[in-house]
């Protein structure tokens, strides 16, 4: 990433206008752990381009990672109304309403992902997790089900369908499934 990083800042230094340098290094800042340096980024390449919808996601998502939750709903709802066939950002919403406790928000966004990608198996897996908290445990444990449907080395599936079956008493149920998840 730090190569990455200084190939970009040259890009930067030839053309001071070049949002996608500015993206992408936000991108390797980010990967490297420097979310606010990542942020300044995906500042410049929105200014550069207020139409840069996946720079708005990023940015959305490095929010989120930050706590600033309210500022990550803000930017990933502007990043739909520039690309609003893009599942993940829809997944990526759900998540930051999820940790605002919005679990029917949250389903709501899981929802128009899953209408755009029906294999999305994270979004099975965190519509259960809203579903969970709304203590719909049939619900939950049907997208787990369906989350490893599609991918079956998803450990985290197991794990939360673990979750449901023990609340539900299903005891024998959850330490399969917590096993398994364990396995992978």
């Amino acid at each position: 990433y730090q190569g990455a990083i200084a190939d970009y800042n040259k890009a930067i230094a030839i053309n001071p206008q070049n949002s996608i340098a500015y993206y992408n290094r936000g991108t390797a800042k980010g990967d490297l752990g420097d979310t606010q340096g990542a942020i300044a980024d995906y500042n410049k390449a929105i200014d550069i381009d207020p139409q840069y919808g996946i720079a708005y996601n990023n940015r959305g998502n490095a929010k989120d990672d930050l706590g600033d939750y309210q500022g990550a709903i803000a930017d990933l709802t502007r990043a739909i109304e520039i690309d609003p066939q893009d599942a993940d950002t829809y997944y990526n919403r759900g998540n930051a309403k999820r940790n605002l406790k919005d679990n029917q928000g949250a389903i709501a966004d899981y929802n128009k992902a899953l209408a755009i990608n029906p294999q999305h198996a994270p979004a099975y897996n965190n519509r259960g997790i809203a579903k969970g908290l709304l203590k719909d445990y049939q619900g939950a444990i049907a997208d787990y089900n369906i989350a490893i449907a599609i991918n079956p080395q998803l450990a985290e599936a197991y794990n939360n369908r673990g979750v449901v079956k023990k609340i539900s008493g299903n005891y024998q149920g959850a330490i399969a499934d917590y096993n398994k998840a364990i396995e992978i």
